[in-house]
């Protein structure tokens, strides 16, 4: 094309020097030299100058001057003609360039992630778990060890690595939120929490928003989210993780007889154990399996051989192949550090000593005080649930042993437990003095919880659990859930003798009203001396207690002492968003503008996988 007839194609579409050379994506002083015949236009250009002409000019491109077939691409494919938004461009080459990271450092994920791997951490994930091309692992390090951080390392190289596209996290209901936040925020990983009402509306784990997916193992065990996880359409996951691994527990009778719970049962299943009910069976099994726990053992044989039983259904199919299995190849599917084994990056100890005292408080005294409480309670335990003719040892034992427990804890908690009572006697002896329940109907109810304590379905919760094996269903406790059932059986068998109970439990009710309005209580004084020493004055505390209504009363306590606004609280009741909330409470600094929390109250079980390591005061 001359340079006549560039410039007579710029005129003719009315524009100038300046507009026509950004219309074709070269510079004015390019536009300018072809236009007077200094140089000309290249392939590229002369192709866009041609193709202007074409769409009505008026300025048809001359055949004579037609460049040379090799200097156009083909018709119908795209041309590069570098008009696009290079900001853009850069950083889709730029993701490109990174998604082949881990080809030139084999730790690329540490580089994308917001963490900075311990030396423990970094030997579980690079040398023990990547490694391995079918990952079927146990990862039992001491609490405080950084499961999620590990957990978190290997699935975002694993992604990254492209071997593994699909990945379920199956934790305690009370961890569900923990695992979103902390796989968001340390990885950039968007996972999804799948709930029991998600079934509602379609199968949740159907789609790309499956692939990424965090669900609490009571919700997946149930038959509406089970049947949707085993859905044909379900693509397989290629990553299987099932935080505190130890409560999948299985047990067996003294006949030998298995005794699988169903959060087991699920495990099973996804695990691909291969004789499973047929309700529990499954159309595949994840390739790669892990399980975490900083408790595998708990002293109990059996149900730490369930665990590995899950690793490899095959070769560990019997307690005897297990126990054959050399202790050197284990290293391939188990790894255990403790506290004491764990450093920084200068070889330091991780973890300071730690400086363990029981601090010890006498009872007020008096004929209304804590000791007269203590012994009429004592008391009345011992002659009601002593006499109970139908109740076998341990179910009263049990009984007694609840009462006793709130009791120690505080005054209030025993008042509690001493109101319900009073409102389940009443209910019943209004019952039958209207005729709508039999005499008879409290001997069948001892039967009932006799035969429940005699099958194991009803348990001390406190006694038989760690905390962290303690669920929490639907905002309440395990154990106040076995309590409450405890403390509303009736030992009595006839009308008179809950009558006299209840004027007997009317009377300490009224004894522990006057204690507590007395506002003193031994436990608390003594503790509140303590947070007041010179040592602790200006320092975080963590308080953990095994009742709800003790929390309740040492939230009031230390608000009224002049902490307003400056105590954090867990209990059951709360979902994940209002637990996290509490703990960015007490997270933040307590002396300055931010106004955070200076205490932090909370049950066992409600406060299992917090973490709560800037605080060093419990």
């Amino acid at each position: 094309m001359k340079p006549e007839q560039i410039r007579d194609l710029r005129k003719s579409m009315s524009l100038t020097q300046q507009q026509f050379a950004e219309l074709l994506g070269v510079s004015f002083v390019t536009l300018n030299r072809w236009e007077n015949g200094q140089s000309k236009p290249s392939a590229m250009g002369l192709s866009k100058l041609r193709g202007l002409a074409r769409r009505g000019s008026g300025v048809a491109a001359p055949a004579a001057e037609a460049a040379p077939m090799s200097a156009a691409a083909p018709a119908g494919e795209h041309r590069l003609d570098f008009l696009g938004d290079a900001n853009a461009l850069r950083v889709l080459v730029e993701g490109e360039r990174l998604s082949y990271g881990h080809l030139f450092n084999p730790a690329f994920a540490t580089e994308i992630s917001e963490i900075d791997p311990l030396p423990h951490q970094r030997i579980a994930v690079y040398e023990r778990m990547l490694p391995q091309s079918r990952l079927r692992y146990l990862l039992a390090d001491d609490a405080g060890a950084g499961k999620t951080i590990m957990t978190g390392l290997y699935v975002r190289e694993s992604l990254t690595r492209r071997t593994i596209r699909r990945v379920l996290v199956v934790a305690p209901a009370g961890l569900v939120g923990n695992w979103y936040r902390e796989l968001r925020n340390l990885f950039q990983l968007q996972f999804n929490i799948v709930t029991g009402s998600d079934a509602k509306d379609g199968n949740p784990f159907v789609g790309h928003q499956s692939d990424l997916v965090v669900v609490s193992v009571d919700s997946l065990r149930s038959a509406r989210l089970f049947n949707c996880l085993r859905d044909p359409a379900v693509a397989p996951y290629d990553l299987v993780v099932f935080d505190e691994a130890h409560k999948l527990s299985a047990n067996r009778d003294p006949d030998g007889t298995f005794r699988p719970t169903d959060r087991y049962r699920l495990a099973e299943a996804i695990a691909g154990v291969r004789e499973l009910p047929d309700d529990w069976k499954m159309p595949w099994a994840a390739h790669h399996l892990l399980l975490l726990t900083a408790t595998p053992h708990m002293g109990k044989e059996f149900p730490y051989y369930c665990l590995w039983r899950l690793l490899e259904p095959d070769l560990f199919s019997t307690e005897t192949a297990f126990a054959r299995f050399p202790r050197e190849s284990r290293s391939r599917y188990f790894i255990r550090r403790v506290k004491e084994e764990m450093v920084d990056l200068h070889g330091r100890p991780l973890y300071p000593e730690r400086l363990c005292d029981t601090v010890s408080y006498e009872l007020t005294q008096g004929e209304i005080s804590e000791q007269a409480l203590y012994d009429q309670t004592t008391a009345y335990i011992r002659h009601y649930y002593n006499q109970a003719r139908l109740l076998n040892r341990q179910a009263a034992r049990f009984a007694m042993t609840v009462f006793q427990r709130r009791l120690a804890s505080s005054t209030w908690a025993l008042l509690c437990s001493f109101r319900n009572r009073l409102d389940k006697l009443n209910r019943l002896i209004d019952d039958i003095q209207s005729g709508r329940i039999p005499e008879e109907e409290l001997r069948a109810q001892q039967q009932r919880l006799d035969r429940k304590v005699r099958e194991g379905k009803l348990v001390d919760v406190l006694a038989a659990k760690t905390a962290d094996e303690e669920t929490v269903t639907d905002g309440e406790e395990e154990h106040e859930e076995t309590e409450a059932e405890a403390l509303g059986a009736f030992v009595a068998t006839s009308l008179a003798e809950l009558i006299d109970e209840r004027q007997r439990v009317l009377e300490l009710i009224g004894l522990a009203e006057a204690v507590h309005a007395s506002g003193h209580e031994s436990k608390f004084d003594r503790m509140s001396a303590l947070l007041r020493a010179t040592q602790y004055s200006d320092h975080k505390v963590i308080i953990y207690t095994e009742h709800k209504d003790t929390l309740e009363y040492l939230v009031r306590r230390l608000e009224g002492m002049g902490y307003a606004g400056q105590v954090a609280f867990i209990h059951g009741g709360l979902n994940f968003e209002q637990r996290d909330a509490q703990v960015e409470h007490f997270r933040r600094p307590h002396n300055g503008e931010l106004g955070g929390a200076r205490f932090f109250v909370g049950t066992d079980a409600a406060a299992e996988g917090i973490n709560l390591q800037f605080c060093w005061i419990l």
